[in-house]
């Protein structure tokens, strides 16, 4: 199980960094996207992977019976911030293509269409 989620969290790393790299808006949203998916699997992955385990201590047990909750609480709240910034990039993504008419994220496109506008 700890290769597979390993494995999960390297491909989703690999794919989100060589989507943020990309020069079209959609391409760095989706690998945001990605970036954060690995992250929260991360996390998940920190509070150990234990299966019917309760989340709370119980007097009189072992400490290694239980589960942590603090990686759920910290998974649960990354969601909502990826949802905020990826709501924020995808508006700052849709201004600049009605703005420049293009959706590239690179300089070379932003002169191009300066230098257009200008003719």
């Amino acid at each position: 199980m700890e290769l597979i989620l390993a494995s999960a969290i390297g491909v989703l790393t690999a794919a989100g960094i060589y989507l943020v790299l990309r020069p079209r808006t959609f391409s760095v949203v989706m690998g945001l996207s990605f970036l954060t998916y690995a992250i929260n699997f991360f996390l998940v992955s920190a509070g150990r992977l234990a299966v019917n385990r309760p989340d709370i201590l119980v007097a009189g047990k072992d400490l290694s019976e239980y589960t942590d909750p603090l990686p759920q609480a910290l998974v649960l709240t990354s969601i909502v911030i990826s949802f905020g910034m990826t709501a924020l990039i995808v508006v700052m993504g849709v201004r600049g293509y009605f703005e420049n008419e293009n959706d590239r994220v690179n300089l070379d496109a932003t002169e191009e269409v300066i230098a257009r506008s200008r003719q």
